[in-house]
């Protein structure tokens, strides 16, 4: 249920932004979402469709980029992609382990018409 409040957000930039380059209309936003986020793009989606009716945002598209989990260990500072819900270094076995990217979620870009 996170997602529509994320939308709405999400939403909210794209409009102000829009509105600050004097766009009359919003055609395609893209999104950088980390696989560690919570964010669920089909919900997104999903309230974007319900949330863009009736303002500039009404036919625009979104684009998902989505960004894998990267971690680090603090021991041996190797940096490896977990596989599954295994957070064990796979050079050390050490799960003293710090998150170096998965929790994104913001707007990459906007393209708006005049």
């Amino acid at each position: 249920m996170h997602e529509l409040a994320i939308t709405q957000n999400i939403l909210d930039i794209v409009l102000n932004e829009a509105k600050a380059a004097q766009a009359n209309r919003v055609t395609r936003i893209s999104l950088v979402i980390g696989e560690l986020s919570g964010i669920v793009s089909d919900c997104v989606l999903f309230y974007f469709d319900f949330l863009k009716k009736g303002n500039a945002a009404e036919e625009a598209t979104i684009d998902f980029s989505l960004v894998p989990a990267e971690l680090r260990c603090r021991d041996c500072l190797t940096n490896f992609n977990p596989k599954d819900s295994a957070w064990i270094c796979p050079n050390c076995q050490n799960t003293s382990l710090e998150v170096i990217s998965g929790r994104e979620c913001y707007v990459e870009s906007i393209e708006v018409e005049q």
